[in-house]
Formats: C-alpha cells, structure tokens, sequence
C-alpha cells in the first residue's frame, strides 16, 4: 500500500545535491571543493565533475596558491565543477539539471548556457555580489536558464573534512 513506504528517503533534489557533495571531496583545491552533477529528464546521472586541472596536469606541477601572479595562482589553470560535469558527461546535456555546490561562475554560464542546460539548483552563493557572478545571473536569466537555491534537508556530506 501507498501508506506503508518508508519515510525519510531522499528526494530527487537532495539525491543528486547529496552526490554533488560527495563528488567535490574528489578535488585536491586545499581551499575549495566544488562538486557538480548533471541529470536528465528521467533523473538519470549523466555527468559529474569536481573542481580540478585538466587531464594530464599533475595535481602537484601547477600551483594551488590563491595570491601571487596569474600564472602562479591556480585561477590560471583550475577546470570548475560544472565545466568537468560537461565535459565528463556520457549523453547530451540538452534540457537537463546542474546540481552544484556553489553557484556558476561567469565561464560556467557561457558553457552552461551552450549545452543546453535548463535548471541549475546551487547550494551556495558566497560570491553573489562579485561582478563575475552577477554576469553569470545576467547570462542565465537572458538565456532563460532557471535557477534556485537548494537548502539542504540532511547533513550527510561534511563541507570540510577534520585533518
């Protein structure tokens, strides 16, 4: 009977939030993990990403530092999260759901918006007021791709790991 289901089970939303979370523990950013996942229509992964260098850079031979020149900071060579959930993904991303643990950035928005992404539910919105992440919501809102905040039901994933 309907009645008799368990109670408590995740729904959709905190599924794929939840493995977002899981994803983002992947990337080796001494500062940041960002965890992405992309569904489809039917609530089926079809891609993840975590916050990382490209493929063949060694996660020791380009730096992590957050102060310094372009080229010795790692904002010169740091693939986001919702850019490795695109390129990682195993079908067409036209008309599917980002999960992200932070909102998309400006760069993540053209990419976004370029695959066909329609939704994209984000957990936090720490840099809302930076210019870049206003130039995201720009993009987003005149590509009419929607977007909200998910507020996290079980706390299952830490944000940060004790060292």
């Amino acid at each position: 009977m309907e009645n008799d289901k368990r109670q408590g089970y995740f729904d959709w939303d905190e599924t794929f939030m939840q493995m977002s979370k899981v994803i983002a523990n992947r990337s080796k950013d001494p500062n940041t993990q960002n965890g992405a996942c992309i569904v489809n229509e039917k609530n089926v992964i079809i891609g993840l990403g975590y916050n990382g260098f490209p493929r063949g850079c060694g996660d020791g031979d380009l730096p992590w530092a957050r102060e310094g020149t372009f080229c010795e900071k790692k904002y010169a060579y740091v693939v986001h999260a919702e850019e490795n959930a695109i390129y990682n993904a195993n079908a067409s991303t036209e008309g599917s759901r980002l999960y992200c643990t932070l909102f998309p950035c400006n760069e993540c928005a053209k990419t976004i918006i370029q695959n066909g992404i329609r939704e994209i539910i984000f957990e936090d919105d720490k840099y809302h007021d930076d210019e870049i992440w206003v130039a995201s919501r720009k993009m987003l809102d005149l590509a009419g791709v929607v977007y909200r905040k998910y507020e996290t039901k079980n706390n299952l994933i830490f944000e940060k790991r004790q060292k």
